[in-house]
């Protein structure tokens, strides 16, 4: 489960409701994106938030984008943030999407790149397995939990983001628009090939995809309604020709048929983005988990 991190209007109050909510239900992980320009809170801020706020469910960022940050500095937080939940990070890793975020803090657009996202992490694989990325005194601590650092997911749609992701990532936390299940099944045999040349285990395949439970007209218009704010860097025109088959909108019963037929592809994880803040989307989703699993 995704916290709501893009909806408007958020407080303490809210946000430590739901990764309270989550931690106590059947979910696998808590999960939250990254933006810069756009009224979010902070990711890794909110890593040691919710490390504080939960103890048993898995940490999840989908995405960091390292290019907004140095390196090292990343390196330190996100090391921080597994000790402080006691090695329950997972790192998922992508170029984002927009160049405002990278304007915003001075990054360079021309390293929006999958080479320069692989430069990033290699810098921060040697920050977690303790090497002197300076000639300081001491190496940049501390030294997270999970030897040799998190596990790292590369969040991407594209085939070739993943091929060239198997040398350094550990799986997948993709998404999808329109619930393509055959586009998904055919993505997720790439990663397991790639991983396989690359002589590593078979990689944790996750994908996403925005979701409103309830009757099927409101159930739409809300996330219609989280579409036009959250994609606010594209034409309206554009989000609106895109929305009734963007996501996914329903009933329980419905929820449950197509996380049954997410499963039956292969997919480790579905991690669901909330398109409101309103706590009682996780209650009603726990219940379709807690009878699928």
């Amino acid at each position: 489960m995704t916290m709501p991190v893009m909806e408007p209007q958020l407080d303490a109050t809210t946000l430590r409701s739901w990764a309270q909510a989550i931690d106590s239900g059947p979910f696998s992980s808590l999960c939250w994106g990254e933006r810069i320009a756009f009224d979010n809170p902070d990711s890794l801020t909110l890593l040691g938030a919710v490390a504080a706020w939960t103890e048993r469910v898995r940490l999840v960022t989908t995405v960091v984008v390292p290019q907004l940050h140095d390196p090292v500095l990343l390196a330190k937080g996100l090391a921080t943030g597994d000790l402080l939940s006691g090695g329950r990070l997972t790192v998922g890793i992508g170029v984002g999407g927009r160049h405002e975020d990278y304007h915003a803090v001075g990054a360079d657009p021309a390293s929006q790149t999958r080479r320069g996202m692989a430069e990033r992490v290699a810098v921060m694989k040697r920050v977690w397995a303790g090497e002197k990325v300076t000639d300081s005194v001491l190496p940049v601590g501390p030294p997270p939990v999970q030897a040799g650092g998190p596990p790292l997911h590369i969040g991407t749609i594209g085939p070739k983001t993943i091929r060239d992701a198997a040398v350094w990532a550990d799986g997948v936390a993709g998404t999808t628009l329109d619930l393509d299940l055959t586009r998904q099944a055919e993505l997720f045999d790439i990663a397991r090939t790639s991983w396989a040349e690359a002589g590593k285990p078979a990689p944790h395949l996750a994908t996403s995809f925005w979701f409103a439970l309830g009757d099927a007209a409101p159930a739409r218009a809300q996330v219609h309604a989280h579409l036009r704010r959250y994609m606010n860097w594209i034409p309206a025109e554009f989000v609106d020709a895109m929305a009734p088959t963007t996501g996914w909108a329903g009933n329980e019963q419905e929820l449950a048929e197509v996380l049954g037929a997410f499963a039956a592809i292969g997919t480790d994880e579905v991690h669901l983005i909330p398109t409101s803040s309103d706590i009682d989307q996780v209650h009603r989703a726990a219940e379709v988990v807690k009878a699928c699993v």
